[in-house]
């Protein structure tokens, strides 16, 4: 009954940059936070970049400076502005959302993945 559709990956040069957008849909009573993990060949799965629907952001050691996550409440939509993107920014990235379907049930959600890959 959620939805979480995300758009933006590709192929880019190292040095360049991507926007990776999602947008979460179906029957949302009120999202407490969006963000973004990522998943490179042969590794776990580690925390990108997320925020709070208090505007609290979190990020990754390794993205600090070049990445940035935003969000547009009124869409349930958040993003991730990448820049100066590095060879070991390749991985499926992966939005996530945690959200309340009804006033007292809440649960993780997960989109599908998209494929970020930066060249050397």
């Amino acid at each position: 009954q959620v939805q979480l559709v995300e758009s933006g990956g590709g192929l880019v040069q190292a040095g360049g940059s991507l926007r990776l957008s999602c947008a979460a849909s179906g029957s949302i009573f009120s999202i407490v936070a969006m963000g973004w993990y990522r998943q490179a060949p042969g590794k776990q799965r580690e925390l990108v970049a997320t925020r709070n629907s208090g505007g609290g952001t979190n990020y990754a050691d390794s993205v600090k400076g070049r990445f940035t996550i935003s969000n547009y409440n009124a869409k349930n939509t958040v993003y991730l502005q990448m820049n100066s993107l590095k060879p070991e920014d390749t991985a499926v990235y992966y939005c996530t959302s945690r959200l309340y379907t009804d006033r007292s049930s809440w649960d993780d959600y997960w989109g599908q993945g998209t494929q970020v890959t930066v060249s050397s």
